[in-house]
């Protein structure tokens, strides 16, 4: 059984930082790229990051570039999200998901095939 659990959101104030993580389960997470999605109230589902197979690329949408890090441990089966210099629009539930592709820059949701529930971090100002 296939399962991405995330961990870690919660609630920051402006200028603070959150490490959200997810552990994978029930597939060959090392074969997989992975990334974080976001989605604020009212609005969809978006890209935030992607890292390959063995971590030595990365891929960020603008609007996180410089604050946000994406790592991955594969013999932990986990991926992370460093979040750094957060504001109220960083606001969200961030979700992990599997890419069984080889293309990093992919960003639309349809091409991930495993999601996790997602979890809350909240920035107040």
């Amino acid at each position: 059984q296939v399962q991405l659990v995330e961990s870690g959101g919660g609630l920051v104030q402006a200028g603070g930082s959150l490490r959200v993580s997810c552990t994978a389960s029930g597939f060959t997470f090392r074969s997989y790229i992975m990334g974080w999605f976001r989605q604020a109230p009212g609005k969809e589902r978006g890209f935030v990051a992607a890292i390959s197979r063995r971590g030595e690329s990365t891929y960020y949408v603008d609007s996180v570039k410089g604050r946000f890090t994406i790592s991955r441990d594969n013999a932990k089966n986990t991926v992370y999200l460093q979040m750094n210099s957060l504001n109220p629009e960083d606001t969200a539930v961030y979700y992990c998901a599997a890419y069984g592709g080889i293309v990093l820059q992919a960003i639309a949701t349809g091409v991930y095939k495993y999601w996790g529930q997602g979890t809350l971090v909240t920035v107040s100002s």
